[in-house]
């Protein structure tokens, strides 16, 4: 699910996201650094994908809506019950 994977990726961004700071010395003073890993960069990057995937697959609702008004939408009770059962 679209939101699982959102929260997944955000949960390892935040966790992994470790800023390095380092000073260096110069004749006017100290000028800090920042500098990110390429996993963070790698995260940032996914989780803007995540961010612009759609929610729904409309294609594969406008599918069944066609099926279920023709009538040929078909589901068997023990492929339901094989879904079920698997999910626990």
């Amino acid at each position: 699910m679209r939101i699982d994977a959102y929260n997944q990726i955000n949960n390892y961004y935040n966790a992994s996201t470790r800023k390095t700071t380092q000073k260096s010395k110069t004749s006017t003073g100290t000028m800090d650094q920042v500098s990110f890993s390429s996993v963070a960069k790698d995260l940032q990057t996914a989780k803007a994908a995540v961010a612009n995937t759609p929610d729904v697959r409309a294609d594969k609702i406008a599918d069944i809506k066609a099926r279920l008004e023709a009538g040929t939408y078909q589901v068997s009770g023990e492929a339901f019950a094989d879904k079920i059962l698997a999910a626990l």
